[in-house]
């Protein structure tokens, strides 16, 4: 059986993951698994950059095939902010309610009228002396002052998906892990990795 290492320590993400993965005769770790941390600094200026950096870091540190991802949320009218800074975006120490609360803080300061936003997910594989691959994903919505929901995390409360009038936090887990930029980028992944089994 082989082993896929996911570089995360969310075991949100790992669970995700693993059912993404159910069908394959694949050993699915996480660095919740190791005894020792890897120091990874994410400061590319992509997504993708990130993610790779991330799956390199970990793929040359442990000689295993590696899965990484980077995501994030943009608002068009904070110029595409906050983008890669997601999780740092109003300074180190904010839970999940004070940074949204933040960004809602900046766009009332701004002239635009625009919320349109979107979240972003790239997902990278490393193989241990391969190229890297990415996958990319996309979830277009709008963002309300009006925050609602108690499921999920981050930014959901105040992301409504376009076309509906429930914010992310207001999904249930199946439902958000069918349609998420982070669902996408891994569908694409797993597409990938089933045609190289066969």
């Amino acid at each position: 059986m082989k082993t896929l290492l996911v570089a995360t320590k969310n075991r949100g993400k790992v669970k995700e993951i693993c059912k993404k993965l159910a069908g394959f005769d694949l050993e699915v770790r996480s660095l919740l698994d190791l005894d020792n941390a890897l120091a990874i600094v994410e400061d590319a200026d992509t997504f993708a950059g990130n993610a790779i950096k991330k799956a390199r870091t970990v793929s040359d540190a442990l000689e295993v095939p590696v899965l990484a991802d980077d995501s994030g949320l943009e608002v068009d009218a904070l110029g595409g902010r906050p983008g890669i800074y997601s999780a740092r975006f109003g300074g180190d120490g904010l839970d999940d309610e004070a940074r949204y609360l933040y960004l809602l803080e900046q766009l009332k300061k701004t002239e635009r009228g625009d919320l349109g936003a979107r979240f972003r997910c790239a997902v990278a594989y490393v193989e241990p002396g391969a190229r890297p691959v990415v996958f990319d994903g996309t979830l277009e919505g709008t963002i309300t002052f009006d925050a609602r929901g108690d499921r999920g995390f981050g930014y959901d409360p105040i992301f409504i998906p376009r076309g509906d009038v429930r914010t992310l936090a207001e999904y249930d887990m199946e439902e958000k892990n069918r349609i998420s930029h982070r669902a996408k980028a891994l569908a694409a992944f797993v597409d990938f990795f089933k045609a190289r089994q066969s």
